[in-house]
């Protein structure tokens, strides 16, 4: 009976959630709490499922497992995000309660490192940007739209030598770019060059690569001061999450030709154009550079077929 199998939360569904609850619906009794109004506890008393019975929550960044859902269940013994990083779960909780948490960081490191390398070919050599113009521009000059420029021998700094960071690495080392970090950490392991500033690191760099998980410390550490450092010809590439980039800043930075072009996330720009911190020419700037849903970088079916091997 479907009363007998483990109880699993899903607080927010990944992005194949139905094909993952189709594939483990014999294994787990999947209690669906996204798709309700209602708080938590209420919800479990409609599903019949006392609090202490939930061993597992299931979750993505947009429902964050917080300090108070947490504490609300007491036999909680695992946290699963279908995302590399975990700055939506209340990690210090669950260290507190001895509660696991699981992220698929190692599993979509090689998948997010050959995205975040195509994304860098694309806005150098202005592969989107072009297709967007010749489509807007029914008459237009052979030498009107600016030239890109090659990847080989570019600095790359990447902010975060870690899973991704060092998988970024090995691609770009392949372009024979000289390859520089800055980590929490010096990694005696590698040979590439390590600053221990930020704006050091871009006053070196022509092309910035993030790839570290965003925590209080790691919030906008792509400030303005870090992209001037960077220049008029660097390019910035976000794969990790939004708010690693001052993305008001940054608007302000591509309008004023400050740096030359940037990876950006879709959704963090959404928010600054409903909040009014983009106007009139704001998003003139944006058609050199390329605008993506961060949320997609990592899936692969490939991805998915290892995620599914790991619950298992």
């Amino acid at each position: 009976m479907d009363s007998e199998l483990p109880a699993l939360l899903v607080l927010g569904p990944p992005m194949v959630f139905k094909l993952f609850q189709s594939h483990y619906s014999h294994k787990y009794r999947f209690l669906n709490a996204f798709s309700s109004h209602l708080p938590l506890p209420e919800f479990l008393q409609t599903q019949q499922t006392h609090p202490s019975s939930v061993r597992a929550i299931l979750c993505n960044p947009r429902q964050p497992v917080t300090a108070d859902v947490i504490r609300s269940l007491p036999s909680l013994g695992i946290v699963a995000t279908t995302t590399v990083g975990a700055d939506h779960i209340d990690t210090a909780e669950c260290r507190r309660r001895g509660i696991q948490v699981v992220t698929l960081g190692s599993q979509f490191a090689p998948d997010v490192a050959d995205m975040a390398v195509a994304l860098l070919i694309d806005v150098m050599f202005k592969i989107s940007a072009g297709d967007r113009f010749a489509k807007k521009s029914i008459h237009f000059k052979p030498w009107s739209f600016p030239s890109g420029s090659k990847l080989g021998g570019k600095r790359v700094g990447i902010i975060g030598l870690g899973r991704i960071g060092g998988e970024v690495a090995k691609r770009l080392e392949a372009f024979d770019c000289i390859i520089m970090y800055h980590s929490r950490n010096k990694n005696p392991s590698v040979s590439y060059t390590f600053y221990s500033n930020v704006v050091d690191l871009a006053s070196n760099s022509d092309v910035l690569i993030l790839c570290c998980p965003l925590t209080e410390q790691t919030k906008y550490i792509v400030n303005k001061e870090v992209m001037l450092a960077l220049g008029k010809g660097g390019i910035i590439v976000n794969v990790g999450r939004g708010a690693l980039i001052d993305e008001k800043e940054l608007v302000q930075c591509l309008m004023k030709g400050e740096i030359r072009g940037a990876l950006i996330d879709e959704k963090e720009l959404v928010q600054c154009l409903m909040k009014g911190e983009i106007r009139g020419g704001g998003w003139m700037c944006l058609r050199m550079s390329l605008m993506f849903p961060r949320n997609f970088l990592h899936w692969t079916m490939l991805s998915f077929h290892h995620m599914l091997l790991l619950t298992h």
